[in-house]
């Protein structure tokens, strides 16, 4: 089933073409890792993808519907979005911050139930914050702070997935947790992700697709193993880089 596509997408800043006529399908139970270097819009482009901005040209698709198509709330269940950082301007317990996921699936006039709870609990689980659901949010490390956005998401349980740098401000372990958490969600649930990624290495762990953006308008899009070339990948990001493969795993360095 594809969850999220996108015809002739162009994606404009000022008189800079970032993304050129994008054709793109992502369906249940694909991780598609956006790659390239800084400055090539790959944040921008998760906007035009979430809907948080227009496109210059071209559609953006939820399932057999324009996004535009569908009302916020049908969206907001439909996919979620967790972005690079998120600015905490009210103190409140960790638990209230997760539970905000449920808020698509309530009606007007109804509060979070007990079932509501117990999802919201788990997810914090899942990302190794048991324990947290008192804790004051704005106390929260950078890190800490990551995973609690990725709690809310999964608390919301969406199944299109878009995250900007999901593994950004993590140290190695958690690094490693949560994109084996995100692979879990592909593979067990049927999700299907979308997410931007520095790390090339950790990128070719979890993507069973990548778009790559050059930055010249371009973007490369198709099953990871075609797309993460090092012919590809050097060209984009101007230095030559090499694979080597070594514990069962495919590792990116420069070369």
């Amino acid at each position: 089933m594809t969850l999220l596509s996108t015809r002739g997408l162009t994606v404009r800043i000022g008189t800079r073409v970032l993304v050129a006529a994008l054709d793109l399908a992502v369906r249940r139970g694909e991780v598609w890792c956006l790659l390239g270097p800084n400055g090539v819009g790959k944040t921008t482009l998760l906007h035009t993808l979430a809907g948080a901005r227009a496109p210059e040209a071209g559609s953006v698709w939820l399932g057999d519907q324009p996004l535009s198509a569908r009302p916020l709330a049908e969206q907001a269940c439909w996919r979620g979005f967790v972005p690079q950082s998120v600015h905490d301007a009210f103190p409140a317990p960790v638990l209230d911050v997760v539970l905000q996921g449920r808020h698509p699936h309530l009606s007007r006039w109804h509060w979070e139930g007990e079932a509501d709870r117990t999802l919201a609990l788990a997810a914090l689980a899942r990302v190794g914050l048991a324990g947290f659901e008192s804790r004051d949010v704005t106390t929260l490390s950078g890190g800490e702070r990551q995973r609690v956005a990725l709690a809310t998401l999964l608390t919301q349980d969406p199944p299109l997935a878009l995250l900007d740098e999901p593994l950004a401000h993590l140290d190695l372990a958690q690094q490693l947790r949560v994109a084996e958490l995100l692979a879990c969600e592909a593979r067990e649930r049927g999700r299907g992700l979308l997410l931007s990624i520095h790390d090339l290495s950790l990128a070719q762990r979890l993507a069973t697709h990548a778009l790559l953006l050059p930055g010249d308008g371009r973007a490369i899009a198709g099953p990871a193993a075609e797309v993460m070339t090092e012919a590809a990948l050097s060209a984009a990001f101007g230095h030559p880089l090499s694979a080597v493969h070594a514990h069962g795993h495919r590792w990116w360095l420069p070369a």
